[in-house]
């Protein structure tokens, strides 16, 4: 579950959105950076962002009650395409500031202050993008997934605004921070086509990978009393994931030792996919509801 992991994570980037936007609207002013600007309006959407992926991870992590019996995961995919939402505007934004920058021919000021705001933001996001991973990886919150792509744009944003300052203050190339402004804002519409297919993907309840898929079948296969499995779907819902499947067993076989087939089933599958939520529909073998099933030691077919 994404629980408590995903919302300390989720309250870590508030903070560090915080402290970045401070100190970029300061540099966005000595500086007049069309690139330092562009920064300084992600991360004021990264903050709003952020404390959307808070709620999100919350209301995922809240169990299951009477009118939400599958739980509350999905409010991660909700949340996450309130960020991609948040990320377009930005884009756009960013890009309109910067081409007309480019076509005014205006030039920023004060490189020094602007690079030293820069590396210092650069040195918070690493730290921030560092834990994420963590959680990711543990949870696979897709909330803070999304977040996590902001993040790693603003890393990317902070270098550019390094580079923009560089060239057009200390090596004289005229309008390269307005060209790294168009660079920045391609590159967040990009994050944002990334974070709205992995949301888009969990409300439509899209199946697992093929390689998670056929490992389920494998282990579930194992137990020597199937003779089948068929129909089997999956779907996730923010860190939690669903199954459910048919299996052919003897007709002979009681309702008691079809239960507890079952229970040695799931037992099994517990040890390597903890936490999945499990449905099993028990057939007798022979009885064909579904074309062309195969034996539960090959694979299944998908439900038509």
């Amino acid at each position: 579950m994404s629980g408590p992991s995903a919302s300390r994570a989720a309250a870590a980037s508030v903070a560090t959105a915080l402290f970045l936007l401070g100190l970029k609207a300061v540099a966005a002013w000595r500086t007049g950076s069309v690139a330092m600007l562009g920064s300084l309006a992600d991360t004021g959407l990264d903050l709003v962002a952020s404390l959307v992926t808070l709620w999100g991870v919350r209301v995922a992590a809240t169990p299951a009650d009477r009118e939400h019996r599958f739980g509350h995961g999905k409010a991660e995919a909700l949340a996450a395409l309130f960020q991609v939402a948040l990320i377009s505007v930005s884009a756009i934004g960013i890009g309109w500031q910067a081409l007309s920058a480019l076509l005014g021919g205006e030039t920023s000021r004060d490189a020094g202050y602007g690079i030293a705001v820069s590396v210092v933001a650069m040195l918070a996001t690493v730290l921030l993008l560092g834990y994420q991973r963590r959680v990711i990886a543990a949870t696979g919150s897709l909330a803070i997934s999304a977040d996590n792509v902001h993040y790693q744009s603003d890393f990317a944003l902070n270098g550019a605004v390094i580079l923009a300052l560089v060239l057009e203050q200390w090596l004289g190339l005229g309008g390269a921070d307005p060209v790294l402004g168009v660079a920045i804002a391609l590159w967040l519409m990009f994050g944002a086509w990334r974070a709205a297919s992995a949301a888009v993907d969990q409300l439509m309840d899209k199946e697992w990978p093929e390689e998670k898929r056929r490992r389920f079948l494998e282990i579930a296969a194992r137990h020597p009393e199937l003779a089948g499995i068929h129909d089997l779907r999956t779907r996730t819902a923010g860190a939690q994931d669903f199954v459910q499947f048919h299996v052919w067993v003897d007709p002979q076989m009681t309702v008691a030792e079809a239960h507890r087939v079952m229970d040695e089933v799931e037992a099994r599958l517990a040890r390597d996919f903890p936490g999945v939520e499990i449905l099993i529909h028990v057939d007798p073998e022979g009885q064909e509801d579904k074309e062309g099933v195969l034996p539960a030691a090959i694979a299944e077919e998908p439900s038509q």
